[in-house]
């Protein structure tokens, strides 16, 4: 379809190539060509979820992840003010200084498992000393929230073996194909 406007003298004709649709349509065409088409996406997206998981699997990521999640409600729930339908619920106890010292060290904690693995022994320890203390301290530990993810996290850290120590200690897979030597007995009767 071509785009016509009218000249001056009441004639249509074609559009220049200075107008304003033709613009867009280059503009559009500068935009592609600097980030790509639908396809180049899905292949950077597929090599950043690659990365992503490479980079998760060197290190205890789940155990951060809940560590993290611990930390969240233990700051929240001794600040907010919260309304049960007309009710309001208030959380706020005299342990909000404290509660708020435990969630920071937790997020702390899980950002060192994240990115230190070195200290992941005593991260998880304190993860788990720091999820026990929450419980008086700050609201039952977030309301239990904050409390069971941070055992679950602590847990996670103190079990989590890097992935190298983890291939050497594996014994073989199928105790039959190990090879014996000839001439031993083989326990027959």
């Amino acid at each position: 379809m071509l785009l016509t406007h009218r000249h001056e003298t009441g004639t249509p004709h074609a559009r220049s190539p200075r107008t304003p649709a033709r613009r867009t349509s280059r503009k559009a065409h500068v935009f592609f060509e600097q980030f790509g088409r639908r396809p180049n996406l899905r292949v950077a997206a597929t090599a950043a979820r690659r990365r992503f998981k490479t980079w998760r699997d060197e290190r205890p990521f789940w155990a951060g992840l809940f560590t993290f999640a611990a930390g969240l409600p233990i700051i929240y729930f001794p600040y907010a003010h919260l309304k049960f339908g007309a009710i309001p619920l208030a959380l706020s106890t005299s342990a909000g200084a404290g509660s708020m010292i435990i969630g920071v060290l937790l997020v702390a904690l899980a950002i060192s498992l994240w990115f230190h693995q070195q200290v992941r022994v005593f991260a998880g320890i304190a993860v788990i000393l720091l999820a026990l203390v929450s419980f008086p301290v700050a609201n039952l530990g977030g309301l239990l929230i904050g409390l069971t993810s941070g055992l679950i996290g602590g847990s996670l850290a103190c079990a989590w073996i890097p992935p190298t120590a983890a291939a050497e200690s594996q014994p073989a897979a199928n105790p039959a194909s190990t090879t014996l030597p000839a001439g031993e007995d083989h326990g027959g009767t």
